[in-house]
């Protein structure tokens, strides 16, 4: 994009750009997201900046209207998986915070210097800067929506001191903390709450806020274009894994909950359908509301020093950052899969919120159906995982470290139906987990990624893609071989031999065609879109079976 179509989107209040740059407004030190809804500036007085924390640098101070430090993060960042990328991800996930610049270089495999350089080049701002403006934006939060003490809020949001807190905040909302928060106990009581309700959590309108320990809270998690709750749902109640996952309600009103393990401690996440069909919506004055909206959840945290963290996982695991109208655009132009995209507006590709639990899901998916694996991986986490202080519910454990897989010796008694050969697969992707062979944090390098994960005995193509997809949230996947993608294929009239040649028209966004895919194969009464593709064109003739790689997947999606 040039100047003059940012200025266009700014006109129309376009908030499919809002996180992909930001508004800075010369006659007023004011920055804004693009859908501001106040009166659009004029041209001349129009600066565009690639990051909030670029925008807080140059001096300008968030709009208190259109909050523009609470947009979802830029799609760009998943679609890419170069170093910057690879940076901007694991800064959201706070490693700044926990590690510093320094841990977050070595990270991606450069100096701080050389990071600092690129960052800077294309974000207006280097890693200090980007973990700043995170840190700011998540004390006001907590400022705003919670009663815990000033001092407790500048170390819950990373801060090093109360002074460094104090500063930050009055330098990027001109206002002090206490200010702050009297400024939200007063807009609460315009509103006619009259401040916190008794016996209820505060409600975060952004990404949250942290209670104290144990306390549920309720947030609306910002998301870009329509949302598909049902088929989101859909995804992780199918595959939900007895002791980190529940599920509950009928259709309509299910409930999905399950356990996080965080750097500090833990969590649990509860997502309740009939909420979020009737809540995911924007927020009032949030400009025309057409382009995005916010989805409800509730989060209850045991550390504090967990919120960023908690957040970006949930974020991940639900891919809230996607861009859908960039997806609808390309798959919708393959007439194979227009009715699809038609049919289910906002389809997301979900992620993982455990690297350890994504690759052990791999493993035990392996030429077995969904509802095998899903049996196997809860009598994994019944034999080794980290049991929670007290059941919440159906909830009990967290999903076993990396270390405690690489260290059991996962014999038949602990994992009775599975194959010795598997067993022993699992086994060594946990060692490699656990001794840094392979990384599938949001940082890790996607390419190099697979490429470790193909030099590990039974790990073959599918495996590999399907961590891709799912672990590193690549958007642009399609595993190799898998029966899901073929069974999807089968019910549009397609030959599997074909699959190659269709995916070259779905790229970068192969990811969402493998989901319409499985949505496909997995409802018997959906009607399927009819295939529209020359059936006397020729086809490549079928892949046979690579005899090299034991792990060619027979599951379903």
């Amino acid at each position: 994009m040039d100047d003059e179509t940012r200025y266009a989107a700014v006109r129309g209040r376009d908030a499919r750009f809002d996180g992909v740059f930001f508004t800075c407004v010369t006659s007023t030190g004011i920055y804004c997201r693009p859908s501001c809804p106040a009166r659009t500036p004029k041209r001349e007085n129009v600066r565009f900046l690639p990051s909030a924390a670029a925008a807080s640098s140059a001096g300008f101070r968030a709009c208190r209207r259109c909050r523009p430090d609470a947009v979802p993060g830029s799609p760009e960042w998943n679609l890419r998986g170069d170093v910057v990328a690879r940076a901007v991800r694991l800064i959201a996930d706070g490693v700044v915070d926990r590690e510093g610049v320094p841990g977050l270089a070595h990270r991606v495999g450069y100096s701080p210097r050389q990071l600092q350089r690129r960052l800077v080049a294309e974000l207006g701002a280097g890693a200090a800067g980007l973990a700043r403006a995170q840190r700011a934006h998540t004390a006001r939060l907590l400022l705003q929506s919670t009663e815990l003490p000033i001092t407790e809020i500048a170390f819950a949001a990373g801060f090093a001191s109360v002074r460094q807190f104090n500063d930050t905040i009055r330098e990027l909302h001109d206002r002090t903390p206490g200010e702050l928060r009297a400024a939200a106990g007063r807009a609460r009581r315009r509103a006619g709450g009259g401040g916190r309700p008794a016996g209820t959590s505060p409600i975060a309108t952004e990404t949250g806020a942290t209670p104290p320990a144990g306390e549920e809270l309720r947030l609306r998690l910002p998301h870009r274009g329509p949302l598909a709750v049902r088929e989101l749902l859909d995804f992780l109640i199918r595959r939900a894994v007895p002791g980190i996952e529940e599920t509950s309600g009928p259709p309509g009103a299910r409930r999905y909950r399950r356990t996080l393990p965080l750097p500090h401690a833990h969590a649990v996440l509860e997502i309740r359908e009939d909420e979020a069909l009737r809540e995911s919506g924007p927020e009032p004055g949030e400009g025309s509301g057409t382009a995005g909206g916010r989805l409800p959840i509730l989060l209850r945290l045991t550390d504090h020093r967990d919120l960023t963290a908690a957040v970006q996982r949930v974020r991940r695991l639900l891919d809230l950052d996607a861009d859908p109208f960039a997806v609808a655009e390309r798959l919708g132009a393959d007439p194979l899969l227009a009715d699809a995209v038609r049919l289910r507006p906002g389809l997301r590709s979900p992620g993982a919120v455990d690297p350890v639990e994504a690759a052990a899901r791999a493993v035990l998916g392996q030429q077995v159906t969904v509802a095998a694996a899903r049996t196997l991986t809860g009598r994994l986490v019944e034999a080794l995982g980290t049991p929670l202080p007290a059941p919440d519910g159906g909830l009990t454990h967290l999903f076993p470290t990396a270390e405690a897989l690489a260290a059991a010796p996962l014999g038949p008694e602990d994992l009775p139906g599975l194959p010795g050969a598997r067993r022993r697969t699992l086994h060594t992707v946990a060692g490699a987990l656990a001794d840094g062979r392979v990384r599938l944090d949001p940082g890790a390098d996607r390419e190099e990624t697979e490429r470790a994960l193909l030099a590990l005995p039974g790990i073959g193509p599918w495996t590999a893609g399907y961590l891709r997809m799912r672990a590193l949230g690549d958007p642009d996947v399609l595993p190799a071989g898998d029966a899901g993608i073929r069974a999807g294929l089968a019910r549009l009239g397609v030959e599997p031999a074909a699959t190659d040649t269709l995916a070259g028209t779905w790229r970068p966004w192969r990811s969402y065609a493998v989901h319409h895919l499985w949505c496909l194969a997995a409802d018997p009464d959906d009607p399927a879109p009819a295939a529209s593709t020359d059936p006397t064109e020729p086809t490549e003739p079928e892949p046979t079976p690579d005899a090299a790689d034991p792990v060619a997947p027979a599951s379903r999606p």
